[in-house]
């Protein structure tokens, strides 16, 4: 006889064994000593015995029990084993959460770490990530279409940062060209999207580019009149052309004055560089 919401409100197991009630086709609860009442699925496959776990009550209600008898019963009818396909369901849950978006992003940065690149050049590229993980994070990188990724650079230009916006493109695809190559991904969709993106206005820098201006200007440096050491570093600005910041922070230990070379550590620059300064006064940067 099926079973009744007052006969599984009332079933209590009397003895240290479990008490097994059965509502029909196959439908079980299983009344434990210790009071927990579980819902399970015993059916036969293969010539043997087995038994599928549907879920406690009273959070799953008797009806709730009988509608999720329903679909292991079809598979059963297909010549399917419920429990195999729900371990299948589970693993297929696991590895599609092993590959969101916000775990190859994550992966990829791992990687360029390693590689030994910039602390700046990994902070601009997490920071870009970031502006995509809200919208993108949690979606299998391989679901993801280029009109999603277009609205999250959408939503960067609404801002009024277009460049920021070229940039994060850029960033996304880094993360699906990665993905691409570990076999998590079959294709970069932001290459879809070249062109759909507003073209920022290019601001050139002033710049001394006439000859006579520019001696006029290095004449002003050993003018200088001010601190010596200011001098000395605008001077040197001249002849090496590195950034501001790579000069500033520089050390002694930088120096090679044998050999005339400054070796710039990695960690202030996008990459490694060395300067030679010859005897001859050229200078040259590998």
């Amino acid at each position: 006889m099926p079973l009744t919401d007052k006969q599984i409100r009332n079933a209590s197991a009397t003895t240290r064994r479990v008490l097994k009630l059965s509502d029909g086709e196959g439908l079980q609860l299983w009344v434990k000593p210790s009071g927990a009442k579980l819902w399970n699925l015993a059916y036969r496959f293969d010539g043997k015995q087995r038994k599928l776990a549907i879920g406690p009550y009273p959070r799953i209600s008797l009806k709730d029990a009988r509608t999720r008898r329903d679909g292991p019963k079809r598979l059963l009818d297909d010549g399917l084993d419920p429990s195999q396909q729900k371990r299948l369901a589970k693993l297929a849950a696991t590895a599609q959460n092993a590959n969101t978006f916000a775990t190859i992003a994550d992966e990829l940065l791992a990687q360029k770490r390693r590689e030994g690149k910039a602390p700046a050049t990994l902070t601009k590229l997490e920071w870009l990530f970031g502006l995509a993980r809200p919208a993108l994070g949690a979606r299998p990188i391989a679901e993801i279409e280029a009109p999603e990724v277009l609205q999250v650079l959408r939503g960067v230009e609404a801002r009024d940062r277009l460049e920021t916006a070229r940039r994060l493109r850029s960033a996304i695809g880094s993360a699906f060209r990665y993905a691409v190559a570990t076999g998590r991904a079959s294709s970069d969709p932001t290459g879809a999207l070249r062109g759909a993106l507003i073209t920022p206005t290019v601001r050139h820098r002033a710049a001394v580019v006439e000859p006579t201006a520019l001696g006029e200007l290095l004449r002003a440096m050993g003018g200088h009149t001010g601190m010596p050491e200011v001098r000395a570093g605008l001077q040197l600005l001249a002849l090496t052309l590195v950034r501001p910041g790579e000069l500033r922070k520089a050390t002694w230990k930088e120096f090679d004055f044998d050999a005339a070379i400054w070796t710039i550590p990695a960690v202030r620059m996008k990459m490694a560089g060395r300067i030679a300064f010859p005897s001859h006064g050229k200078r040259s940067m590998s």
